[in-house]
């Protein structure tokens, strides 16, 4: 038997392959694909088209697409979630009318039940699985302000299932008659090096504009395995209660006792997506217009009662912040909104889970939350701050690949970047919160004349205070906004759309996003991220090194 190639020599053999003798690996149409080898990347901004402001108008609650289509206690806004591995799934669904007004009885969740009928042949679905089910309300102490109880929310896990292998499923409540169409979904592959999603369609900041239909039909034209939504769901809270909506509540609604929501809205969604994500799972993490407050303090209710979250089964104890895998990519899902400090649950959650992830079996590290560390548009510019530096060195000290995130409306790919200093070691930030959501997209830069913020502005109330301050180091010494497009941010471009990611192998996966305006055949943005792990040894917080070429 020959003898075992040591990792660093099969590493740069496989690179020798992929460059060398297999070109069409990174090639596409006859253009060659970059690839952040190739990088750092001088930096790239497209030009505004003034035409893509428009159709950033919510569809209306007469919509077809949006209107109740069940009967009594039939379910819809039926989703399929992954659980933390590929052997069990969440189905969830509503039952039941949605109240709102002045004089509202919420249903008895325990009158429907909740049950899940399912197999790897959709006749018969031998198995059965058994949910639980929920109601929550949306209520407001103020007078004139209508509250919103929801239908009966349920969920159910399927366990016991097979890696790769379709599912066929009917949910609803038998004993009375109430019981969806079939579905299917796929499950995910099997953790491992060489298993992998075919596509992950990910984006953020989505609404229920006219925008958002098309995002949503070119995701569905790419066919994705799997769906991730980097926060900013439906946008309930641009609403009052009796239905008005703003573009922005506070410009139009500056002198209300408590920012409303107007929960139907999330209603109209769910129907809206039941026909992508009852089939494709669905992986969720909170932004910040699921706030949402209500009466005693409450936040996130919706968000936190609509979605199912694999909590549990990866160690955490809240809806915020959690982990899973698909094939070889272990994700981990964070909190802006919450507790992220050293002493905060959610930091010591976040230590144990990297320390667990074995990158032999998953060697795609994808960390995923709402608002970006690295952005270079006016819009939330440093908002962050508070969180990247208590984060950021945990994150880059266990070699994070890639970090997804939302919340400014436009596109922006990062170099490979630490502590605002290109670093070969550091994760790719891609920001894809150009969904389509009503409150448009983020035009302006910060490195343009006039746009940088005054400080004083950046800070965010659910960001645990004000922490951005003048660069101290680097070609912005000195000032808050860099006066040039900054050096970590490689290609940015203000239109909607979605990203695709495709992982080919432990080393290299192909990066895709797609505007909404061009055909989906075409590509905005694309590049090979390759991972290098005999060069960036993974090493105890703080002592983490640069391992330079031989």
């Amino acid at each position: 038997m020959a003898p075992l190639l040591p990792s660093s020599v099969f590493a740069s053999l496989l690179l020798l392959i992929l460059l060398c003798v297999s070109p069409s690996a990174i090639h596409a149409g006859g253009d060659r694909i970059p690839s952040t080898l190739d990088g750092p990347f001088e930096p790239v901004t497209v030009p505004f088209d003034l035409s893509l402001r428009g159709n950033a108008v919510d569809l209306p609650d007469t919509d077809p697409r949006v209107v109740r289509r069940v009967n009594g206690f039939e379910p819809e806004q039926i989703s399929v979630s992954l659980s933390a591995n590929h052997d069990s799934v969440w189905i969830s669904w509503v039952t039941g009318e949605f109240q709102i007004g002045y004089n509202i009885k919420p249903l008895d969740p325990t009158t429907v039940g909740s049950i899940v009928r399912y197999g790897k042949h959709r006749y018969p679905l031998r198995h059965e699985a058994k949910g639980k089910s929920l109601v929550y309300s949306q209520l407001y102490p103020f007078e004139g302000l209508q509250n919103y109880t929801s239908g009966i929310i349920h969920h159910a896990r399927l366990t016991g299932l097979r890696p790769d292998t379709m599912y066929y499923y009917r949910c609803g409540d038998p004993s009375i008659g109430a019981m969806s169409d079939i579905y299917s979904f796929r499950t995910m592959p099997a953790s491992g090096p060489k298993s992998y999603p075919r596509k992950i369609a990910i984006f953020g900041d989505l609404g229920l504009t006219y925008n958002t239909t098309a995002t949503i039909s070119h995701v569905k034209s790419n066919n994705p395995d799997l769906v991730v939504l980097v926060g900013d769901v439906c946008y309930a809270n641009l609403y009052l209660t009796n239905g008005t909506g703003a573009d922005c509540y506070s410009c139009s609604f500056s002198n209300t006792p408590i920012h409303e929501t107007y929960q139907p809205r999330w209603d109209y969604w769910g129907r809206f997506m039941q026909d992508l994500i009852a089939k494709v799972p669905i992986m969720v993490v909170e932004g910040n217009h699921e706030i949402e407050p209500q009466v005693g303090g409450q936040t996130f209710v919706s968000y936190s009662s609509r979605f199912a979250f694999p909590s549990e089964e990866s160690g955490s104890r809240s809806t915020f912040y959690y982990s899973f895998n698909a094939g070889g990519i272990h994700f981990v899902m964070l909190g802006a909104y919450i507790s992220y400090d050293h002493s905060s649950e959610q930091y010591r959650w976040l230590e144990r889970d990297l320390a667990n992830v074995d990158r032999s079996i998953t060697p795609w590290l994808v960390a995923v939350w709402h608002p970006p560390w690295y952005n270079s548009y006016n819009a939330h510019y440093r908002e962050v701050e508070c969180m990247r530096v208590e984060m950021e060195e945990l994150i880059y000290s266990y070699g994070v690949d890639i970090v997804f995130n939302g919340h400014v409306h436009a596109y922006e790919r990062s170099n490979r970047v630490y502590n605002y200093t290109l670093d070969p070691c550091g994760p790719v930030y891609i920001t894809v919160g150009d969904g389509g959501n009503r409150e448009k997209m983020a035009v302006e830069h910060a490195d343009e004349p006039g746009e940088c913020p005054e400080p004083s502005t950046t800070a965010d109330e659910y960001m645990g205070g004000f922490c951005a301050a003048n660069f101290t180091t680097g070609p912005a010494a000195g000032n808050f906004c860099w006066d040039r497009q900054p050096d970590f941010s490689a290609f940015r471009e203000s239109s909607f759309g979605h990203g695709i990611l495709e992982v080919k192998n432990e080393t290299w996966a192909l990066w895709k996003w797609h505007r909404n305006q061009d055909a989906v055949s075409e590509v905005g943005d694309q590049i090979y991220i390759v991972r290098q792990p005999e060069r960036c040894l993974r090493t105890a917080p703080q002592t983490r090194q640069w391992i330079a070429d031989l």
